[in-house]
């Protein structure tokens, strides 16, 4: 529903901002003297140059892309107008520069080259969590969001993967979204072999996440081959399934967008409560349920961090997410929410950046 509403309010947004970008972009001294003065002719070159670049980023990057790239030019001509109208008022003064302008475009160019590279530069995160149960110190990495084939393909992901290694970590956990429907088997193949690789004491674990199956169907792989060739690189997928290994108990909840599944109370009705229990949720949406149980450590991902501002504000706002970003503690259970290692069809992050986590564990009994 939140997407739902955001997307009439981009469509009408864009619609008319395109028509106040127009106009506003026709104040531009070389554009003025292409169109010889004249209002209307200058507003259609604008227009023109407009829908050019928005062609051209949608080329370069996608369509949704090149919107983001639209809305915050628009959002920043609004903020240098209304700036400039309140200097004008005040000081009844016309600049011969158009400042308004140029400063927009500054502003916009410099903000989003930075949201491009917080999305496709990865940053390690760092927890240090303490539990009164018996449980050895361990050390675990937790990638969220892989999104294959937007900000990095296969072989990308199998770099980062060598990157996380050197971390020298005890258990992987994947709470999710780790394809797309834009990815391609090719690359599917690639990131899980990169995982198969990988060598820890508890192994490497997978709960689903809304995007890993796939919505339309568009993609040259099925959700069975995407289960085979995690299960053939030894991941341990679990849906709605709980897993000893250790003194660990690990659970993986089905999606919560995928329909009715099971309470994580009724999952954990037989498991040891002396068992250090970590829960993979892949939307940080039951807090207060999980919180009630037994549970030590609950990761999710889902909410990119909230991706762009104000995203992270208004899912909450309309209770989305318990959590957008961060770590929180609820009832004695740890609950971390991580913005993920890449995104969802944007290549910007603005409101946050892409991460990887390392959790590290001791026990203070």
């Amino acid at each position: 529903m939140i997407w739902l509403i955001g997307l009439v309010i981009v469509v009408f947004a864009g619609i008319v901002g395109t028509i106040y970008l127009a106009c506003a972009i026709s104040r531009f001294g070389l554009i003025r003297k292409a169109a010889g003065g004249k209002k209307w002719p200058g507003r259609l070159i604008a227009l023109g140059l407009l829908l050019a670049g928005f062609s051209l980023f949608a080329w370069l990057l996608s369509v949704l892309d090149a919107t983001v790239i639209l809305l915050h030019v628009l959002f920043f001509f609004l903020v240098f107008g209304l700036v400039f109208r309140i200097v004008r008022k005040c000081t009844g003064k016309q600049t011969k520069i158009y400042w308004q302008g140029w400063l927009a475009l500054l502003t916009a160019a410099v903000y989003l080259t930075v949201g491009y590279y917080q999305c496709v530069h990865v940053w390690k995160t760092e927890y240090s969590l303490s539990s009164d149960k018996p449980v050895e110190p361990m050390r675990i990495a937790l990638l969220a969001d892989s999104h294959i084939g937007t900000a990095f393909d296969g072989e990308g992901f199998a770099a980062l993967l060598d990157e996380i290694m050197l971390q020298e970590h005890d258990l992987i956990l994947i709470p999710g979204d780790f394809v797309d429907d834009g990815t391609t088997r090719a690359d599917l193949l690639a990131a899980c072999r990169a995982l198969g690789q990988t060598d820890t004491k508890y192994g490497v674990w997978f709960a689903y996440g809304n995007h890993d199956k796939g919505f339309f169907n568009g993609r040259d792989f099925s959700a069975e081959e995407l289960a085979q060739a995690l299960e053939e690189n030894h991941v341990h997928i679990l849906e709605d399934e709980t897993a000893l290994v250790g003194n660990l108990c690990i659970v993986g909840r089905r999606d919560a967008s995928s329909g009715p599944r099971a309470e994580l109370a009724a999952l954990l009705e037989d498991v040891d409560p002396e068992k250090y229990i970590i829960v993979l949720d892949h939307e940080p949406t039951d807090y207060e349920r999980e919180a009630a149980t037994a549970a030590d450590l609950v990761v999710s991902g889902h909410t990119h961090g909230g991706q762009l501002i104000p995203l992270g504000t208004i899912g909450e706002l309309f209770a989305g997410n318990d959590l957008t970003y961060g770590y929180e503690n609820r009832n004695g259970t740890d609950f971390i929410a991580t913005s993920g290692v890449s995104d969802w069809a944007v290549h910007f992050k603005t409101g946050t950046r892409s991460e990887y986590v390392i959790i590290h564990v001791t026990s203070v009994a």
